[in-house]
């Protein structure tokens, strides 16, 4: 598991730290380790063009020794004073080993970033607040242009602890940032390398251990990774029955939305759910029975018994209740039932809106799990969906406060926060292919059958979208576009075996002891390049069984 520390928590290790070491032992750290990851990624170090931009705090110093000790090697370093200051040490020892220091306003600098091979970003560290301001702006407009002109792909951007611009405790980008390809981070993670839209500008991201472990205390966020998801996949006793595996109601489906239940149910049995109970409109019923004859059905009435429809339907351990179930009164009384049972519960869909227009509905004790989209999210906290999207972390643990519910906020990056606070969960596994119709439908279904296996809310919750985005990536699996993976990106956790990249790494891009090997890039979306091919939500149900015996494979 990633395990990520807020700022004033790395503060204060950093702090205790230091008072055990000689000074400046911990920069000098920082510095070595990215200093090592600059060098595999350019390869060759001796010759290498290497831009820094120094900004005037401990980040710019880090950028500064680093680039130093590439500079003892034979690289040509380029530093730019950003700042109003710079770190007097880190500027002394790059001259020394023959660096050039420049300014923001040199004539040349447009030029000397377009034909860089790297550029390290040291204008912010993790105490920056808000959208980068002049001059360090032009800076990172400066990198990102770089490779707009033909004949090269511009220099690879490795931010350094985190890309400028980006909120180290929640992801936010409040303005400009710097969008890298790499970023070398120090001692722990940060929750904005782990929620976009923060993480969509880290790229791939290296963890330098710099001593800090023995004073992090509890994580206050954490990203699940396949191993965690595989010591959650129990397999069944060779004396296992349908029952011990695991039986799920649902509701879900209605005269008009009739595919929502076949994909429901089909994300529950091939989550591994033993038996499947759905309660539903006869279309709904008859159109699921072709797809999971498997499938136990119980086709609802004109709504007059909505409620004994839920007591009568027989035994389960979990409920999955709204989608495609409609929002009228019936529906509601079904929810209401389901909600009424001591039994963990998956809330999706029109279930969401029947509980913002009512959230009594919600007055349980029992495991709850909301699973909203940005939209949804902001109808049950009265709120506006953008402001939704671009604090995800803040208004998943609220929604969780007020609720007194686990909330699984879907998007690029999923987020997990459970009832009565404690640890988030991050999901970076998803594709944009996912945004499509149905696909949450499935994602409730999987979850849902997690839940009746047995599965504690939140760990279902995390453990069924990790393996929604490696199904949904291996389903959109195909031909990677040449030149779009770059040095020491390592394929094997996207869930992109088998798929053709023959072409796909730079012309001359070499591999070899880059510091990045293992790296996973299964949240990166290959850097944004949206590789693989468009997928239907049937697709991921299909890609399911792959997925999780993929995942399983960890622990072999």
């Amino acid at each position: 598991m990633r395990k990520a520390h807020d700022v004033a928590t790395v503060r204060a290790a950093e702090h205790a730290l230091m008072a055990t070491v000689p000074p400046g032992a911990l920069m000098q750290r920082a510095a070595a380790g990215l200093a090592a990851v600059c060098a595999g990624l350019a390869g060759k170090v001796y010759g290498a063009r290497i831009v820094v931009l120094a900004g005037s705090g401990d980040n710019g110093g880090d950028a500064l020794y680093a680039g130093t000790r590439l500079a003892r090697r034979g690289a040509r370093v380029t530093a730019v004073a950003a700042g109003g200051r710079i770190h007097e040490g880190g500027m002394a020892a790059l001259r020394a080993a023959g660096g050039r220091v420049t300014g923001p306003d040199a004539p040349d600098l447009p030029g000397v970033i377009a034909a860089a091979d790297l550029v390290l970003d040291g204008l912010l560290g993790i105490g920056g607040r808000g959208g980068l301001r002049e001059p360090y702006s032009t800076l990172a407009g400066l990198a990102a242009r770089a490779g707009d002109g033909p004949g090269r792909p511009g220099p690879l951007v490795v931010a350094v602890d985190l890309p400028s611009g980006i909120d180290a405790d929640t992801g936010v980008v409040d303005g400009p940032a710097v969008r890298a390809d790499v970023t070398v981070t120090f001692g722990t993670w940060k929750p904005g390398l782990l929620i976009d839209p923060g993480a969509g500008h880290a790229g791939v991201v290296e963890l330098v251990d710099i001593g800090l472990g023995p004073y992090l205390p509890a994580s206050a966020v954490a990203g699940f990774q396949a191993a965690d998801v595989a010591e959650l996949l129990r397999q069944p006793p060779g004396d296992s029955d349908k029952y011990r595996r695991g039986v799920l109601g649902i509701v879900a489906g209605s005269d008009r939305f009739t595919g929502a239940a076949v994909l429901a149910v089909g994300g529950a049995l091939r989550g591994g759910a033993g038996l499947v109970r759905l309660v539903s409109a006869g279309p709904a019923v008859a159109v699921v029975r072709q797809h999971w004859p498997e499938a136990l059905t119980l086709a609802t009435g004109d709504g007059s018994q909505a409620g004994h429809e839920i007591e009568t339907v027989g035994r389960v351990q979990a409920w999955v209740a709204g989608p495609g179930m409609g929002t009228d009164e019936a529906a509601r009384d079904r929810l209401a039932a389901v909600l009424g049972t001591e039994l963990p519960v998956l809330v999706d869909a029109d279930g969401l809106t029947l509980i913002a227009a009512e959230r009594g509905l919600l007055a349980r004790a029992a495991p709850t799990l909301l699973t909203p989209h940005a939209g949804e999210l902001a109808r049950l906290l009265g709120g506006d969906p953008a402001e939704v999207e671009a604090h995800r972390l803040e208004h998943a643990r609220a929604a969780a406060a007020e609720f007194g519910a686990t909330v699984l906020l879907k998007g690029s990056t999923t987020v997990i926060a459970p009832a009565g606070g404690g640890e988030v969960l991050v999901n970076s596994t998803g594709t944009s292919w996912l945004a499509t119709a149905g696909t949450g439908d499935v994602l409730s279904g999987l979850a849902g059958s997690l839940l009746a296996q047995g599965l504690a809310v939140t760990a279902a919750a995390a453990a069924a979208a990790f393996l929604h985005g490696i199904a949904a990536r291996r389903a959109a699996a195909g031909a990677v576009a040449a030149g779009t993976v770059r040095p020491g990106m390592d394929l094997s956790g996207a869930g992109l075996a088998g798929a053709d990249l023959a072409g796909a790494y730079p012309a001359g891009t070499d591999l070899a002891g880059t510091d990045l090997a293992g790296t996973d890039l299964a949240g990166t979306d290959l850097a944004g390049t949206g590789a693989g091919s468009p997928i239907a939500a049937g697709d991921v149900i299909s890609a399911l069984p792959a997925a999780i015996r993929g995942v399983r494979a960890w622990l072999d």
